[in-house]
């Protein structure tokens, strides 16, 4: 692995992955992944951080019925975006790895350990799952352009090469985003993360996952109008001075 400066630097080794898992009315598919989660065997231990974000489907019963030593629910009374949960769960989260996964079936814990590999062998302190490069069920169309679009405008604003800027799957040495604020409180996590992560001179590692994506009328939450919010993001903090 090299350093941001290009010099050589040492493997790093790792003890936690802390999941934070944002949940907003998914009672039909939490106890699901919640039961992929803790099958997924791993050389770490494991903390899922559940922020139940004001869930008015019976979602928070489940989560107290699931809660456990390996699994810590935190509740927001009233709904406050995905953004705002996963900076509650990022607050909370004391593994040295920090992941972030959906309470949907859209993304499989199974790929967690593609997403592992690239950290442990020292190639990388931040890895995406991208949704383009492995086996999927097709998204709807328009979310497909404009996931391409805010993928090739983070490229061209921030000189990356990501395919999939918008995936859920992103995962983190701590340390690497130590410092850094998010503001944002909905869907603007991911330009805004991404942003002040290629900011730092942190180069983005993309591995392949597997996506089922979900129909409107099967809890699809994010919508189109979520694109134009995303775009505005990402001018918004290639030029802002703040982490």
């Amino acid at each position: 692995m090299t350093t941001d400066h290009g010099e050589l630097a040492p493997k790093r080794v790792y003890s936690t992955l802390s999941v934070i898992m944002p949940v907003f009315n998914e009672r039909s598919t939490l106890a699901e992944v919640i039961r992929r989660m803790r099958a997924v065997e791993l050389p770490l231990v494991l903390q899922i951080i559940a922020v139940d974000d004001g869930s008015s489907d019976g979602s928070d019963k489940i989560l107290g019925a699931l809660e456990d030593s390996t699994m810590r629910v935190i509740t927001h009374k009233q709904n406050r975006g995905k953004g705002a949960a996963i900076r509650t769960g990022m607050a909370a989260a004391t593994g040295d790895l920090i992941l972030i996964q959906d309470a949907d079936l859209e993304y499989d814990p199974d790929d967690w350990p593609r997403l592992l590999d690239p950290i442990f062998k020292g190639k990388a302190r931040v890895v995406y799952g991208s949704r383009f490069t492995g086996e999927r069920k097709n998204m709807l169309p328009l979310h497909w352009v404009a996931n391409r679009a805010l993928s090739l405008t983070t490229n061209i604003l921030y000189r990356s090469t990501l395919s999939d800027m918008e995936t859920c799957y992103k995962l983190f040495d701590a340390q690497a985003i130590e410092g850094i604020t998010i503001r944002s409180n909905r869907f603007d996590f991911e330009p805004e993360i991404t942003a002040k992560v290629l900011r730092r001179g942190l180069r983005i590692y993309e591995v392949p996952i597997s996506y089922a994506g979900r129909e409107p009328d099967e809890g699809k939450k994010i919508t189109w109008r979520a694109g134009f919010s995303a775009f505005a993001a990402l001018i918004r903090f290639r030029f802002a001075r703040e982490d």
